[in-house]
């Protein structure tokens, strides 16, 4: 890659100059000064870039550059673009609201509506939404005589967006795209579809770049006004940028050459949605001669975050390079924890959470960041158990998702037939043909009899009130719920939970289901069935539910917040916790596996993203044990964590790898010697407490030798008989027998357990 230096061309400053320009840094200055031919900013993580934008947009004016309207400013975000209006109008006055600045889609909604006749739209167009754009192509697939069952509609739909995501029309779609889909009718649909919206005069999302691109392609005479109009460009988030918004900026600038696109290659995190980290990284070839301008002031996070970010992301070779740097206090080191099981490691976080708020730390400065949704889960049971307020940030909390409620749903149903809202809910889901005149029966024999819907339905299907289809459908499902109810008395629920997930469809329809949702959905409901394996019964558990979800999110509440990793972009905290760094996890085996290098450099970027946010303290957490659709598996640690410079990082052992003692040294060997080749946990049987079961696992081995032995542990000297104890998993308790380095001990509340002297403490 071109390492084009910062320097850059002649530039008109401001006679006075204006006192905007005395807050910022050299590069800020540089970047808001370097008016005239392309300039790409390469802004790092807390650089202050919207203060560069927002500064150099003002500049343009109160330097007569340009007119309001002369330019043109493109975010990726609808509160993006009202922070930076209102950003420019406190600099600048009323005159913000000439300038064109907003969402790409927006401001290509604003070029159609004046241009709609030559794409084949009326300016009054319509805009689909994804309902409606599934409703159209379902209509579509049946009037082809296409098996909507094999081939749905939402999945093809997927196909045609990503299509229109890279600027491809039917014409224009390769051969080798097209694959076999609906029976290899994939294009013809897509055509069939294009000139449906046409007739209807309508667009979809998709098309509102696809239309404006092909507008500009075609039509030399249109694309010369927007030249003539524009004058200077100015572009947010460049590196999240797909091809179709890439053309279109491409041919925009194309006379001017006035273009400023602002971002950060180490932080594109959006290749699964189609973004394209390849068009920032060939700024320099598209603009021969731009100016490349670094900011790399962190304003933000402390010299060992920052070193220790920089660190794993040098990995990356598709990277422009930048090293971010700070003026603050050194801070502490990051810290990375290796914990037994995922319900240690939420143990562990709101232990650090509680202490923080001791020492005087507000919760809303503090986040848990995680690669997969379905690890939420535990952390949002510990914090309810704690009291501590927490809120899920995009999106909801997971027993509020979607297909959670729907599993509920249905095990609410076998442990109480008359729930009559969990009937309703998924008696057609998946679908089964029970539309609206089956239920609306179902409610009138109900009312009149004053019984339950699943009681009326018990009568419908044994008369001719329903259509013959629809009747056998829910007779089946019917019979489906009373022979799940009765394997309740001699199957545990667990099992019985993930038969029905099987049996009734719904996890094949989650399956066949190809949008961006459908993996995270298929994580979580198997993330369900082993929250179930911590509860006694099925009834204990759904009562845990409802109390879980009586604890209702309140704004007021000071309140940590949880969410992906990808939702954290943006934002920034004082303590950040970073949980589940285990190779198959993060990186996640499914962008390897899809994106071979390319994955994994960007899951090497979002791991630089979610350190970032940090300011203060991060905390890395990996597990030796996970639970990965309904199996113990061994985990190894992320090959990010290795990747780490040393200097910078602080390997935390108090309390031993598990809750014993090793030293950091052990822990290293350990975990590079193959501590995690040996067999995952088993159950043998646990005990329980308060309706919860806790399992009773195996100690780790090396090659079949005790964890203890195999790197020199301690033996049990020191320990008697009449010893009091204390283990993380099982509590108190008071030992009956030494054997070598193994205890007898009887346990408070978990009974007699066999345990090795390096995971207890004495009392």
């Amino acid at each position: 890659m071109s390492m084009t230096t910062n320097s850059s061309p002649d530039f008109r400053p401001a006679t006075p100059r204006p006192a905007y320009l005395d807050t910022l840094n050299a590069a800020q200055r540089q970047a808001v000064e370097t008016l005239d031919g392309p300039v790409l900013v390469l802004a790092g993580a807390g650089t202050g870039k919207t203060r560069v934008l927002i500064t150099r947009l003002a500049h343009l004016l109160v330097t007569g550059r340009a007119k309001p309207w002369n330019i043109l400013a493109v975010t990726f975000t609808n509160k993006a673009a009202r922070e930076m209006r209102e950003r420019i109008a406190a600099i600048i006055g009323p005159a913000a609201e000439q300038i064109w600045l907003g969402t790409f889609h927006a401001i290509c909604v604003r070029i159609l509506r004046r241009h709609a006749e030559l794409v084949g739209l009326k300016s009054n167009f319509t805009i689909l939404d994804a309902d409606d754009q599934v409703r159209l192509l379902k209509q579509l697939l049946q009037a082809e005589g296409i098996d909507d069952k094999r081939w749905p509609a939402r999945v093809l739909m997927g196909t045609i967006q990503r299509w229109k995501d890279r600027a491809l029309s039917p014409d224009r779609v390769p051969a080798e795209d097209a694959m076999d889909l609906a029976g290899g009718r994939i294009v013809q649909l897509y055509r069939q579809y294009q000139e449906r919206l046409l007739t209807l005069n309508a667009a979809d999302f998709g098309d509102l770049m696809l239309h404006c691109v092909e507008l500009f392609q075609k039509h030399p005479e249109v694309l010369a006004e927007y030249h003539d109009r524009f004058k200077y460009m100015l572009v947010d988030e460049y590196q999240d940028t797909n091809v179709a918004q890439y053309l279109w900026l491409r041919l925009l600038a194309q006379k001017n050459k006035n273009i400023c696109c602002v971002g950060d290659d180490d932080q594109s995190i959006y290749g699964w949605r189609g973004a394209e980290v390849g068009n920032i990284l060939k700024f320099e070839k598209d603009f021969p001669g731009a100016a490349v301008i670094r900011l790399e002031q962190n304003y933000r996070s402390t010299p060992h975050i920052l070193a220790a970010a920089g660190g794993l992301i040098a990995k990356n070779e598709g990277r422009l390079g930048k090293t971010l740097w700070t003026e603050t206090n050194e801070g502490e080191k990051v810290r990375v924890r290796g914990v037994w099981d995922g319900e240690e490691e939420a143990r562990t976080v709101g232990e650090e959470v509680e202490a923080l708020q001791r020492a005087g730390n507000s919760l809303s400065e503090m986040a848990v960041l995680v690669r997969a949704g379905f690890q939420t889960r535990e952390f949002e049971e510990r914090f309810v158990t704690l009291g501590v307020p927490y809120r899920v940030v995009g999106g909801p909390r997971f027993y509020e998702r979607l297909e959670i409620r729907d599993a509920i749903a249905y095990l609410r149903i076998i442990a109480q037939p008359d729930d009559d809202l969990a009937f309703e809910r998924i008696v057609n889901t998946p679908r089964r043909g029970l539309g609206d005149a089956t239920l609306q029966a179902a409610h009138q024999l109900a009312r009149a009899q004053g019984t339950s819907l699943m009681a009326a339905c018990r009568q419908l299907v044994g008369t001719d009130e329903l259509k013959p289809k629809p009747r056998k459908s829910l007779s089946d499902l019917i019979r489906d719920f009373d022979r799940w109810r009765a394997e309740l008395a001699h199957m545990p629920h667990p099992d019985l939970a993930q038969l029905v997930l099987d049996e009734s469809g719904y996890t094949a329809m989650w399956q066949a289901d190809k949008s961006p949702e459908a993996p995270g959905r298929l994580e979580n409901l198997k993330e369900l069935i082993r929250a179930m394996e911590e509860f006694e019964s099925l009834a204990g558990f759904l009562e845990h539910i409802s109390l879980v979800m009586e604890n209702a999110e309140d704004s007021s509440l000071d309140q940590l917040s949880i969410m992906t990793l990808h939702s954290a972009k943006g934002l920034e905290f004082d303590t950040v916790f970073l949980p589940g760094w285990e190779e198959g996890l993060f990186p996640h085996q499914r962008a390897l596996d899809e994106s071979g290098a390319q994955g994994l450099e960007e899951e090497r970027r979002l791991a630089y993203v979610g350190l970032t946010r940090a300011r203060k303290r991060a905390d890395i957490l990996y597990a030796a044990n996970r639970r990965v659709h309904g199996l113990w598996q061994n985990s190894l640690p992320s090959r990010f964590v290795s990747e780490l410079p040393a200097d910078h990082v602080e390997q935390v052992t108090e309390g031993g790898l598990f809750g014993g003692t090793a030293r950091q040294s052990e822990w290293g060997a350990a975990s590079r010697g193959g501590l995690y080749a040996s067999s995952p946990p088993r159950d043998g049987g646990g005990y329980f407490e308060a309706g919860r079961r806790f399992p009773r696992r195996e100690q780790p081995t090396l090659e079949g030798v005790p964890y203890s032995v195999a790197t020199n542990k301690p033996n049990a000297d020191g320990f008697q008989r009449g010893t009091r104890v204390f283990h993380q998993k099982f509590g108190m308790g008071t030992v009956r027998a030494v054997e070598a380095d193994k205890l007898e001990i009887d346990f408070d509340k978990a009974g007699t357990k066999k345990v090795l002297a390096a995971f207890v403490e004495k009392k």
